[in-house]
């Protein structure tokens, strides 16, 4: 009864209510702290935060990559963002060359756009030189070419290395990307004699490739889609939308995944915010579980969005887009043999138009965790550029070294071939930032400079 008088003074009541919130903020506050610790071996109070330039990075991968499977980070939120795109749900569009390119628009980094051909570049297409000082370098590939293309454009790389050659010493370099997520040869090839046609003048190639060869032809091929056409889980569902043949399971997923998409931003806007280390777990928690619905309802809208594929094969009359069949399809015996002849013509192809423009031509293999090399991977980065489940796991393992056998072929054509696979081996720092394919910052300046690197000394032995 003596407990019960002390709720009768409101005072004392709220002295107690005020004590109990502060204890349980502090025992919050403690255990929020220790899982901070625990999860990231830092301190949350002196945690090295995201930079405004590593966040619109990451977004972009996740924006290039979402039909990849990528992003899974190795960022300070340590939130596995694998697939997730936060902007605009379809910002690929159907091209009727290219097979498709970007939505042109405004990009969230300072000076890059999605130009009016569809292409990050901080220019427009074609680009005509202001003066004949100006050095003209087209970029060729996928996402991760594109991605060379801006970290090349941000620092230079290659052409501090060129201008210590003495006919480079005065130029103006001028980048221009030409590779967007998911392209594969001969994409690379229809773009130059396109572009060359309409009156863009290069001066130099370099084509980054090899990665995309593999995974799309074995995805292609799986599909029932010729290896040579564009990959089928950018065009397809496009093709969709254009043919009007998505269920009513894929529209409910798609609404689903749009809904998971704006919290995921408003949550993710909120934990960069957070002061105090409870706000922090909490709100990962709550991305967490708002990525995991999002990727629940990828699957249902992919799976969907096949069953419309393999309706859409048996009925091609009902279909306004056309794809060459592959039937019948091939065995993994020839599937990656085939694939390999394609890609060494087309590239070899590439060279010689090159040749008859004036142009120089480097062809670059991209490095890759699912070809293994000599590298040594912490169990840090193991967790993230490795996924058991990953679709690109067997084309990566299986294709690269029938890639790596047509070196030689390269060679008797003049190709200035350059192979990149085992580039990152002798780096002990993280250089992977998802389970795909892409590379942090120290990866991307790895490959810049064994690109410069390996171009510089191609032309100086060509001097001597």
């Amino acid at each position: 009864m003596k407990n019960l008088s002390i709720l009768k003074k409101p005072s004392e009541l709220w002295k107690i209510i005020l004590m109990n919130i502060i204890f349980l903020f502090v025992f919050l506050e403690l255990g929020s702290l220790g899982w901070y610790f625990f999860k990231y071996q830092q301190f949350f109070y002196t945690r090295e935060k995201v930079t405004e330039n590593h966040q619109g990075e990451e977004l972009e991968s996740q924006k290039q990559n979402e039909n990849t499977n990528a992003n899974v980070k190795t960022n300070p939120m340590g939130i596995n963002l694998a697939g997730i795109r936060l902007e605009s749900s379809v910002i690929e569009r159907i091209h009727p060359y290219f097979g498709y390119v970007q939505r042109p628009g405004p990009d969230f980094r300072k000076d890059f756009k999605y130009n009016d051909a569809g292409f990050i570049s901080p220019y427009d297409y074609p680009y005509k030189k202001k003066n004949d000082n100006q050095y003209i370098i087209g970029i060729f590939g996928g996402s991760v070419a594109s991605n060379y293309s801006i970290y090349e454009i941000k620092n230079q790389i290659l052409e501090n290395k060129l201008k210590q050659l003495p006919e480079f010493r005065d130029k103006e370099f001028i980048i221009l990307s030409l590779a967007i997520g998911g392209y594969k040869q001969p994409q690379q090839l229809i773009l130059l004699n396109y572009f060359l046609s309409i009156g863009q003048k290069f001066d130099m190639i370099i084509n980054i490739d090899g990665f995309n060869e593999v995974t799309i032809a074995k995805s292609n091929n799986e599909n029932a889609v010729d290896i040579m056409m564009p990959s089928t889980n950018h065009v397809v569902p496009l093709t969709n939308i254009a043919n009007n043949s998505l269920s009513t399971k894929s529209i409910q997923a798609m609404l689903k995944i749009n809904d998971s998409k704006n919290k995921l931003k408003d949550a993710l806007e909120t934990l960069d915010k957070c002061q105090v280390a409870y706000c922090y777990a909490l709100t990962s928690i709550y991305v967490q579980n708002l990525a995991t619905k999002y990727r629940k309802n990828v699957k249902i809208f992919d799976k969907e969005r096949k069953k419309a594929a393999e309706q859409a094969a048996g009925e091609s009359e009902a279909s306004i887009v056309y794809f060459y069949a592959q039937s019948p399809q091939f065995k993994e015996s020839e599937l990656y043999e085939t694939m390999a002849e394609h890609w060494q013509k087309t590239s070899t192809m590439m060279q010689q138009i090159a040749v008859n423009n004036n142009i120089l031509y480097f062809h670059i293999l991209q490095p890759n965790q699912y070809y293994l090399t000599n590298r040594v991977y912490s169990e840090t980065e193991k967790k993230i550029a490795f996924d058991p489940d990953s679709p690109f796991r067997e084309a990566t393992e299986l294709g690269y070294p029938v890639l790596l056998s047509k070196i030689d072929n390269f060679k008797r054509n003049g190709v200035n071939f350059f192979n990149g696979a085992q580039i990152l081996d002798d780096t002990k720092e993280i250089v992977y930032i998802d389970s795909c394919c892409h590379y942090t910052e120290v990866g991307e300046n790895i490959l810049s400079e064994f690109i410069a690197n390996s171009i510089f000394t191609t032309l100086t032995a060509n001097e001597n």
